[in-house]
């Protein structure tokens, strides 16, 4: 007899109309598909982890090549753009990648019409990107259309100002138009500037001042907070920047982790609440439904 039929004849002892050869198969059984079971999930982890270290090979392999265009624009400015590139995730709604890929789209342009100012540049480029986002949330653009529109006003090219459908035209008349509206809305409140068409930098600061007058600002970052949809594009990007992190050595994983983390708990936070009330609203109808809605039917 072998150990496992032993087993089976022990715990059956007080049976004794059982059929112990039947109960010994139907371990062994199982005890085999228990160990089908064992191999599949080590495939799976397996098979888990070969994407997971693709992914975070790819993204590195591009983060690599971003820092790299970073630092030949902002040269000393360039752990500026990193760190606002860093926080992107919760003020943009963009990994770090994503940042610097838009950043160095405009970046040459702005860099020229602020004379070179590296540091000033990559503020500028910082408040121009926040704009991009919180324009997308707030109008429902798509995200992409309005990175094209700042892409196509460092080239002097205005048709498509209306991407930003802050009520202006694509015509170099109507970038004109909110320019000189932004200067307006300046001097009434006792900021007089003087933007030129001429200058990106100005370009991108009256488009600031206009959605800061429409209350465009910072709901990308409110969003993140508060919006099942806003908390969800955060932790995506938080989750990017995370797989960039576990391929680099020099990374700060403690926070990458925490800021995911963080991100997600955001996310279960929005989700629940919107949860109990829709099932605060299925109570309501049932109530409706049982006092109103049946008996009219019946």
């Amino acid at each position: 007899m072998n150990l496992l039929d032993l087993f089976v004849k022990i715990a059956v002892q007080d049976e004794a109309s059982e059929n112990v050869e039947t109960l010994s198969g139907k371990l062994k059984n199982g005890l085999a598909t228990a160990a089908k079971v064992g191999a599949a999930a080590v495939g799976v982890a397996a098979t888990g982890i070969a994407a997971l270290t693709k992914n975070a090979l790819n993204n590195y392999a591009d983060y690599e090549q971003l820092v790299g265009g970073v630092d030949t624009l902002f040269k000393d400015s360039s752990a500026k753009v990193q760190e606002y590139a860093a926080n992107a995730y919760k003020t943009a709604g963009l990994s770090a990648n994503e940042y610097m890929d838009t950043v160095t789209s405009f970046s040459a342009s702005l860099l020229q019409s602020l004379g070179g100012d590296t540091a000033a540049a990559a503020d500028m480029a910082d408040v121009a990107i926040t704009d991009m986002s919180d324009n997308a949330n707030k109008m429902g653009t798509d995200m992409a259309s309005i990175q094209n529109a700042y892409q196509g006003f460092a080239k002097q090219n205005y048709t498509m100002l209306d991407n930003l459908k802050l009520g202006y035209g694509g015509t170099k008349e109507e970038m004109q138009r909110l320019i000189d509206d932004a200067n307006t809305l300046n001097a009434a409140q006792g900021k007089y500037t003087n933007y030129s068409i001429e200058s990106y930098a100005d370009i991108v600061s009256a488009i600031h001042d206009v959605q800061v007058e429409m209350g465009i600002y910072k709901t990308t970052a409110d969003e993140a907070d508060r919006t099942i949809q806003g908390s969800a594009s955060s932790m995506k990007s938080a989750w990017g920047n995370l797989l960039v992190g576990i391929a680099d050595d020099n990374a700060d994983f403690k926070t990458l982790t925490e800021q995911f983390v963080d991100s997600l708990v955001t996310v279960g936070k929005n989700i629940i609440q919107r949860i109990s009330v829709i099932l605060g609203g299925i109570s309501q109808l049932v109530t409706s439904a049982s006092t109103t809605i049946i008996p009219m039917v019946i």
